[in-house]
């Protein structure tokens, strides 16, 4: 969710310039300095927002007529609406991300993304399995294997990084780039736990703007990121130019259903059901596959192929409002923040959006000649 404008991760859901193990660059001071009162605002919001919480957990508590559904609303709106419309996308997504991940981590694993479920059936299936499958089914199906040297655009933890390197062996180097500092330092610490340091590094980056030279990667791996993405042209673009040739680009991530012949636009509730997510997540406009494959074929790129799993993905999506709704799942998320908590509370629209069609979970994959 992954933990990806680069992003993160889709799930996932990502910030500047602190390369681990970089020399330094220019702009890193002002951008470390940036980052650092970004989050002094953060943490008077935080506080703030806890304030408010405590007084309406007050009041909610001392009216015993209310409906618990009331109670609730009225327990979290002063989080609900604590995002504000100035912060630079970037900046939010970091934060989100940098909030989020432990709790997830916690519950979940390593891996910032849906799970595969054949048929849409989570009968008998082991969710961080699936979560995996996800990932094996992703190759198999864009027909890449044994690749030596992989860009993951959105890494989130590096969960996809580090399963290539034990799946194709020690010859793999994977890199991965993420907004969110957390994220990299947990990443990269999981990597030296697991003894693949050496194979594998995350560090801090803009996907829209990758401090790597062209062709330097045989295979871009964006595992729902794109959709954190503002411009998705130069999205493309990027993945287009770090890309080696004959190299392969796979790209997993939420769209909003393609157009119809007679459309010009999605129909108004469904445009405000994807901007309440946006809210939510730090995204901004959606867009089709459509729209990403001409975006493909503007950039030259070659064998393009499209494939929508929303089916084999909406289970997961009941399985993280399941968990959300324990004592455990509760108690984390007001303890991670309002960023968590009100991703959390627009769970039930994902849901309805792939079901009704207006969300779609994309993957499309090309050859860079």
């Amino acid at each position: 969710m992954s933990g990806t404008i680069s992003s993160s991760s889709s799930m996932m859901h990502r910030s500047p310039s602190l390369v681990r193990g970089s020399k330094n660059n220019s702009g890193t001071n002002s951008n470390t300095n940036n980052r650092l009162l970004f989050l002094s605002r953060r943490n008077n919001e935080l506080s703030a927002s806890r304030r408010r919480l405590r007084a309406n957990a007050d009041s909610a508590s001392s009216s015993s007529s209310e409906g618990s559904g009331v109670a609730f609303e009225r327990l979290v709106e002063p989080l609900i609406k604590t995002k504000k419309e100035d912060d630079k996308l970037n900046e939010g997504i970091a934060a989100f991300y940098d909030q989020s991940t432990p709790l997830w981590e916690e519950i979940w694993g390593d891996h910032l993304h849906h799970g595969y479920y054949p048929n849409g059936s989570a009968d008998g299936v082991d969710h961080r399995a699936a979560q995996v499958d996800m990932i094996d089914r992703a190759l198999d199906w864009a027909s890449i294997s044994n690749k030596k040297n992989v860009l993951d655009v959105g890494c989130g933890l590096g969960g996809s990084s580090r399963y290539f390197a034990r799946k194709w062996g020690k010859d793999v180097k994977a890199t991965g780039v993420t907004l969110s500092p957390v994220q990299v330092a947990r990443g990269n610490r999981l990597g030296e736990e697991q003894g693949l340091d050496q194979q594998v590094n995350l560090q801090v980056a803009d996907a829209l703007k990758m401090p790597f030279e062209d062709g330097k990667f045989d295979f871009v791996y964006s595992m729902e990121s794109g959709e954190h993405m503002p411009d998705k042209k130069k999205f493309v673009g990027e993945l287009a130019r770090v890309c080696a040739p004959n190299g392969r680009i796979l790209i997993v991530t939420w769209c909003h259903r393609n157009l119809k012949e007679n459309e010009t636009e999605l129909k108004e509730d469904e445009q405000k059901l994807l901007k309440r997510i946006c809210d939510a997540y730090y995204l901004p406009a959606w867009c089709s596959s459509d729209d990403y494959v001409k975006l493909m074929k503007a950039e030259g790129l070659k064998d393009i192929k499209t494939e929508d799993w929303s089916l084999e993905v909406r289970p997961f999506w009941r399985a993280v409002i399941k968990t959300a709704l324990t004592w455990r799942g509760v108690l984390g998320l007001f303890k991670s923040g309002p960023e968590t908590l009100r991703g959390a509370l627009v769970m039930p629209l994902m849901t309805k959006g792939l079901k009704d069609g207006t969300i779609a979970f994309n993957l499309l994959t090309c050859v860079k000649e």
